[in-house]
């Protein structure tokens, strides 16, 4: 073997009952799987007094160890959620333990609600942070102090890394598994499990079709379907609404009521979710990414990338090419 062997990173996975399996076994399969290809993580996992837990599925989980007795440095500490949060954040002896073992971690990671008992500590007081989308609310409520992001796949700020509801912890965990080995690393792990890479912090839990609150209008719905299925059709108000059978009035009062958007709006972010596709898995031309996705022009997609994101389209595809996400720092600026 060529050099000194790599260093131990030692990864301590807090558990309860009621914990949410995947939560747990996500993570801690992409630590496994990076080690198969160079790296070096201790995984050690640990409950308020050692005994077994029960997690969801009704599977019992046996700790290595109890919290108290952590007497190594924990590089990463990861915190799990659970369906029933309030629970958790109720648990006094747990949220002592985890504010001790944060106040001494290199990183401390949550994954879905997970967010919860770590911002009972008051840790993320100031800081930016993720959960599943349909916690955000109760988040926010919850805890004032935390800038919840509601949208992204997971959100790091400072030593704080936090997602999105339970398979984004594969995501999570694989972006710290990139900040420490490498991306090639994190690509050889995300191989082996199977998963896809792409899938940075920014990345939206949702897409716009998905998240669309429209109701029971099957003349709208057949817009929005078809929008969807050709992104490069003529989606004109005009041509929509002859297509619907309505008025162009009555078509964009359709849209307002039950998409909360202008049918140019709904157009213009189905078509960037196009091009997004096509840049995060290909390599084809901008002006074909153009093309393809219905915005005609390259100068019309830029144009739409910066109003939208905020980036160029040659720079979202740099960033698929990472799971990282842009850290932000103790004064908020993003480096």
């Amino acid at each position: 073997m060529n050099g000194s062997p790599r260093p131990a990173h030692q990864v301590l996975m807090v558990l309860f009952d009621g914990v949410q399996i995947l939560d747990v076994t996500g993570p801690l399969e992409v630590y496994a799987a990076a080690n198969e290809f160079g790296g070096n993580y201790r995984i050690t996992t640990a409950s308020v007094d050692g005994k077994p837990v029960t997690a969801t599925a009704g599977l019992c989980v046996v700790p290595d160890l109890t919290l108290a007795d952590v007497d190594f440095p924990v590089d990463t500490l990861m915190i799990p959620g659970k369906p029933d949060w309030w629970t958790a954040v109720s648990d006094t002896p747990l949220i002592d333990c985890i504010r001790h073992l944060a106040g001494r971690s290199r990183t401390v990671a949550a994954v879905c609600a997970g967010t919860f008992p770590l911002a009972a500590t008051g840790l993320l007081d100031g800081c930016r942070a993720a959960t599943h989308w349909r916690l955000a609310a109760d988040l926010a409520a919850r805890y004032p102090g935390v800038d919840v992001d509601s949208d992204a796949i997971f959100v790091r700020d400072g030593r704080f890394i936090t997602s999105a509801g339970i398979t984004a912890g594969i995501d999570l965990a694989l972006s710290l598994v990139e900040s420490d080995l490498g991306a090639d690393t994190a690509r050889a792990a995300a191989k082996q499990l199977v998963v896809f890479m792409a899938r940075p912090g920014g990345q939206s839990q949702f897409s716009v079709r998905q998240s669309a609150k429209y109701g029971t209008d099957s003349v709208l719905r057949q817009i929005l379907d078809s929008v969807t299925a050709d992104p490069r059709g003529d989606h004109s108000l005009a041509a929509m609404a002859a297509r619907a059978g309505v008025s162009e009035r009555h078509l964009t009062r359709l849209f307002r009521a039950e998409t909360g958007m202008t049918a140019a709006q709904y157009v213009e972010r189905i078509r960037l979710e196009a091009a997004q596709v096509l840049l995060e898995s290909g390599s084809d031309p901008l002006d074909n990414v153009a093309r393809r996705s219905g915005f005609g022009s390259v100068e019309t997609l830029r144009r739409s990338f910066h109003r939208v994101l905020g980036v160029t389209p040659g720079a979202y595809r740099d960033r698929f090419r990472t799971t990282r996400y842009p850290d932000t720092g103790p004064e908020g600026d993003s480096r």
